[in-house]
């Protein structure tokens, strides 16, 4: 004995497969708005105006011609090998923030020692993961801003 196809029968097939795009739907929806940190800047207007001064200052800063490399050791510390020409940049200071990319975390002030000439170290150690890592090098009147990706 066979049982016919009925609109009962269609019904639950439809319900069943819309409940599933549904569900998933909310899930993804939830997961994108759970993991979004917040927001790139605070008002767009703002930024758009001071947009060809931020680029003035990277010409400025690429004039300079310093040569930086960011890296993490082996304890989670961030250095920075600093140097103009081929040498060493002497009386550099050095302060960043490292920041979650996501905004999970707090953000983390980051002091950096000297280790020998244009070779800084952070004092603290990031914790495992991605930070981004906004750094200020002054030495004399020059300022070079820096936004490093650590892993």
């Amino acid at each position: 004995m066979t049982r016919s196809f009925t609109g009962r029968h269609m019904a639950m097939i439809l319900i069943a497969f819309f409940g599933v795009v549904i569900a998933v739907n909310f899930y993804m929806a939830r997961m994108a708005v759970g993991t979004f940190g917040g927001t790139v800047v605070d008002n767009s207007y703002v930024a758009s105006q001071r947009f060809n001064g931020w680029l003035a200052q990277a010409r400025a800063q690429k004039a300079l011609g310093w040569q930086t490399e960011v890296r993490i050791d082996a304890r989670r510390r961030a250095t920075l090998t600093l140097s103009a020409g081929g040498s060493a940049l002497p009386d550099a200071s050095v302060t960043a923030i490292a920041r979650h990319p996501l905004g999970r975390e707090s953000d983390i002030a980051l002091r950096f020692a000297t280790i020998g000439p244009g070779k800084f170290r952070a004092v603290t150690p990031l914790p495992t993961g991605r930070w981004l890592v906004h750094l200020v090098v002054r030495q004399a009147d020059n300022e070079v801003r820096l936004i490093e990706t650590l892993q």
